[in-house]
């Protein structure tokens, strides 16, 4: 198991999740942030400080982001557990379920 962005992460990349993460498993991609599900703990850490409520538990995600949990995987699934996100660096692209979602004007 493990926890997953959702939409509502989009266009927003607040980043409070990173700095409570203890294992640096929180990766900024271009328009959102990605749990790699291969190093996350489930520690929780991460949900409460989110300002918009987009992380949630796999088990708990809403029907209408289910998508989300396979973005993150499918992110990661050519790296696997790179070792943390400040040592390993961002992901080169969005995943394409982030990438329709429409650009918010800022």
């Amino acid at each position: 198991m493990t926890y997953v962005i959702a939409q509502p992460c989009v266009d927003l990349k607040d980043k409070a999740c990173v700095d409570e993460c203890p294992v640096d498993c929180i990766y900024e991609g271009p328009r959102k942030l990605y749990i790699n599900p291969d190093e996350c703990v489930d520690c929780g850490a991460c949900e409460p400080v989110c300002p918009v409520e987009a992380i949630f538990y796999e088990d708990s995600l809403p029907e209408e982001w289910a998508g989300y949990l396979t973005a993150e995987r499918d992110v990661f699934a050519g790296t696997g557990a790179p070792g943390g996100a400040s040592a390993a660096g961002p992901p080169a692209e969005d995943h394409p379920i982030v990438g329709k979602e429409p650009v918010e004007a800022v």
